[in-house]
């Protein structure tokens, strides 16, 4: 069991950051030879969808392969919508816990009630997608053998890894202010693994990363003191729910196990 679980790690990490690495070399190469890699050009939207998409397509590789799972599954699991309300109001919680010190001093920066919309069905595409790789599959193989905040711990640095190598396929790398960004990214891997020991739901995580995307883009300024400390306490509060998840649902194999 332990090799199962170390050989399925090591084809998701080595496919996943594989992949986006070979298109960062390419991408490096075009730029030194004058051509322009980013969102203006084919050749860039090309780099960009294919380094995108390694943990989605890893994810469901190493789930069909090692545990079992077909792709009409993966599907079905990531357009799940129909979900308890409980659900869907833990995920609002969270959030409006998370984003809590826009309303010290930030301010909305769009006019239009629409656009909230179409950057939610871009983000799913463009972030949700990644939720296949790191909350459905990478995340829940760590806790089979490691405890919560390992698990969480190693999957922030993987996931962070992952980002660094994409924004510089996507040209923003330079623009990226790596503290504020990291703490944000640390608090979603609590945030989202939290959402799915809670509710087991791969639609759950993908609306909810979507839904952080599309915050962090609409939402600018607040206080820099409350936005730590409304992410210090999201951090704290997923520790507990987790835990707390996680040993009920211990208990209760245990349980069975003795029963039957």
């Amino acid at each position: 069991m332990n090799s199962f679980r170390s050989n399925a790690l090591k084809l998701y990490l080595l496919g996943t950051i594989g992949q986006i690495t070979l298109v960062c070399i390419v991408v490096f190469f075009l730029r030194q030879s004058g051509t322009t890699v980013d969102y203006t050009t084919t050749i860039g939207i090309v780099a960009i969808v294919i380094g995108g998409i390694s943990s989605a397509q890893w994810g469901t590789i190493v789930a069909i392969k090692y545990k079992k799972i077909d792709f009409k599954k993966v599907i079905s699991d990531f357009f799940r919508v129909k979900q308890s309300y409980k659900n869907y109001l833990l995920v609002i919680f969270l959030l409006s816990l998370n984003f809590l010190y826009v309303i010290f001093g930030g301010n909305v920066t769009i006019t239009l009630w629409y656009i909230p919309i179409i950057m939610f069905v871009k983000h799913i595409a463009f972030g949700g997608l990644e939720e296949i790789g790191w909350r459905y599959l990478f995340q829940p193989l760590l806790q089979e053998r490691l405890s919560y905040i390992t698990s969480t711990v190693l999957t922030f640095i993987a996931w962070g890894t992952w980002h660094f190598l994409f924004f510089y396929i996507d040209g923003s790398l330079a623009q990226v202010s790596v503290i504020p960004f990291l703490v944000g990214l640390l608090t979603n891997s609590f945030l989202l693994s939290t959402l799915y020991n809670m509710t087991n739901s791969l639609w759950i995580c993908a609306v909810t990363h979507s839904l952080i995307n599309v915050c962090s883009q609409i939402f600018e300024g607040g206080n820099t003191y409350v936005s730590y400390l409304c992410k210090a306490v999201v951090i704290v509060l997923a520790i507990i729910l987790s835990n707390k998840t996680l040993k009920r649902e211990k208990n209760n194999n245990l349980h069975h196990k003795l029963k039957y």
